[in-house]
């Protein structure tokens, strides 16, 4: 049933279904099978992104789970990563980190980021530079990320990954965390 809004708004009209949803792809690639990136894929599949995940150990792919996934993939490919993907990188202790975001950075995305706290060092920036990447591409890869809600489980960390992304998509400035 339709729901007339006295305003006229329509971002009210969206929301009571009456409008259609914005049609452009979303794409969203967590990269690293973790308890974050389960979360990052159960909901971004709900807030209508295409979820890939990318995991280039496939030991750790025949025994993990990835239900939530649409697609899982070993390494980055352009059928999957696009102008309109949005990349996470859930853990920066893997010892294949420099390598897989080297490989990444050399595709066309929209938004790409690590998890991690700015207390810490970011580990993917000396992995990078030992691959001779560029310092204008190192800087393309942000961190930290997420919105600053103060969360600490799996769940709460993908939520504000996940409205960060969304903040950032909609030009919107979000709390970010840095």
């Amino acid at each position: 049933m339709a729901h007339s809004h006295p305003s006229g708004d329509p971002a009210c009209a969206m929301a009571h279904g009456e409008l259609p949803a914005d049609a452009e792809p979303r794409t969203l690639v967590t990269v690293f099978m973790s308890p974050v990136s389960d979360y990052l894929l159960h909901f971004g599949r709900d807030l209508g992104f295409k979820t890939v995940l990318l995991e280039p150990d496939s030991e750790r792919l025949a025994w993990g789970e990835w239900r939530n996934a649409d697609e899982v993939a070993t390494i980055p490919r352009d059928d999957f990563i696009d102008r309109y993907t949005d990349i996470v990188v859930t853990d920066h202790d893997r010892p294949e980190l420099g390598k897989t975001i080297d490989s990444l950075l050399r595709m066309q995305y929209r938004w790409i980021g690590v998890m991690g706290s700015k207390r810490h060092a970011a580990p993917h920036v000396d992995a990078l530079r030992a691959l001779r990447v560029p310092e204008y591409a190192i800087a393309r890869v942000h961190r930290p990320i997420g919105l600053n809600i103060g969360s600490k489980t799996p769940a709460e960390i993908a939520i504000s990954v996940l409205a960060g992304l969304i903040a950032d998509r909609n030009r919107r400035p979000g709390g970010h965390t840095f």
